[in-house]
């Protein structure tokens, strides 16, 4: 078996705040016997190998993104670092939203629902990642979130509805993968409510992200991130962070994630066993 994370998955703290028997609720049952902490142990050399089409290989699995100093959230997550934002829009306030005591609204997570895109991203499990020609699928260990993005040059959808992952394209600038995604639902931005319960950082229905990914050394990617949201920012701003390679779990691969297979307490109402 792969050595068990050394961070603590960052909801098992958070919803200690909701209810203490919920903070295990929606952990997958493999996960509620042992601490899921990765204190990573010597992994071996990523080779900056590339693909046959001459592009860089990123098929492997990697740990979560994680913050290069800076602001750094209370439980596992990543959140955003505050220095980096663009000025509020008038009208832009709702970014901020505080809780409003309605579980469904304040932790959706906790019924199963989707962490959204970026938030789910920077969820304190790894990922991993298959490349070919004309696709990147990207699939998180945390509720087996899977992004399908096309690279054959095709354009954004112009017929759906608004989903919480968006619609992603992407494209290559020299040996940086570029995803660009729209067509978002209004949702969570990051884990932020978890350092500050009056401060939920929230996205509008415009938000347009754009990845950019590339080797930064033999075992590490950039991993920068844009954020243009009009209706709330004046201006786009970006963050860069860290995704360490982690060869070295190749071997067990990703966990099964279920929620709702051990979600015994939604909105910390405990039911029993």
């Amino acid at each position: 078996m792969r050595e068990s994370l050394r961070e603590p998955v960052y909801f098992a703290g958070a919803l200690l705040a909701v209810a203490g028997c919920a903070s295990l609720a929606w952990m997958p049952s493999r996960l509620q016997s042992q601490t899921r902490s990765r204190e990573p142990k010597a992994s071996a050399p990523v080779p900056m190998s590339r693909t046959t089409d001459g592009k860089p290989n990123f098929s492997g699995i990697y740990e979560w993104p994680k913050s290069i100093g800076g602001e750094q959230c209370k439980c596992s997550a990543t959140i955003f670092d505050r220095k980096f934002f663009g000025p509020l829009k008038p009208g832009g306030e709702p970014f901020f939203e505080p809780p409003t005591g309605d579980p469904h609204h304040d932790e959706p997570r906790d019924f199963c629902m989707p962490a959204g895109f970026p938030s789910g991203m920077l969820s304190a499990y790894p990922f991993q990642v298959f490349q070919s020609k004309d696709y990147l699928v990207l699939v998180h260990e945390f509720q087996r979130m899977t992004r399908i993005i096309p690279l054959d040059g095709r354009k954004h959808h112009e017929d759906l509805e608004p989903t919480y992952y968006g619609d992603p394209v992407g494209h290559w600038e020299g040996d940086t993968l570029v995803i660009e995604t729209t067509n978002f639902k209004r949702w969570s931005l990051d884990d932020n409510f978890y350092n500050n319960p009056k401060e939920s950082r929230m996205h509008s229905d415009a938000l347009r992200t754009v990845e950019r990914i590339r080797w930064k050394d033999k075992d590490k990617l950039s991993y920068n991130l844009t954020i243009d949201d009009p209706k709330i920012f004046a201006a786009p701003w970006s963050q860069e962070f860290q995704v360490k390679a982690r060869p070295d779990w190749e071997a067990t691969g990703l966990l099964e994630y279920v929620c709702q297979e051990n979600n015994r307490c939604p909105g910390g109402k405990c039911q029993g066993n």
